[in-house]
């Protein structure tokens, strides 16, 4: 059974920081991308970040110099480091692996972890 339990969020005044963490448990053999998905009330998914398990990073172009993504592979963990928060930032922020388990890749999202920003 392969998993991700997020920690971290909560309430923030504009300007503030906040850092998110993810950690994938289970029967991994590889972790081939993790990252984060945000969703705001009334708007689709997106994506905040990820990085590959070559090291790879993306961002989404609303976060980039204000957001910072990394990765503790012994732990198998990602972080999400949020600077200079807006209140446009604020959204229930998910956790996404995809990871390499015993004869298959699994797409894992965790349960959310709400991030709110104060005006």
């Amino acid at each position: 059974q392969v998993q991700v339990v997020e920690s971290g969020g909560g309430l923030v005044q504009a300007g503030g920081s906040l850092r998110l963490s993810c950690t994938a448990s289970g029967n991994i053999f590889t972790r081939n991308v993790m990252g984060w998905y945000r969703q705001a009330p009334g708007k689709q998914r997106e994506l905040v970040g990820s990085i590959t398990g070559t090291g790879s990073i993306n961002y989404a172009d609303s976060v980039k110099g204000r957001f910072t993504i990394s990765l503790d592979n012994a732990k198998n963990t990602v972080y999400l480091q949020m600077n200079s928060l807006k209140p446009e930032d604020t959204a229930i922020y998910y956790c996404n692996a995809v990871v390499r388990t015993t004869g298959r890749e699994v797409n894992l999202l965790g349960q959310g972890t709400q991030v709110t920003v104060s005006s």
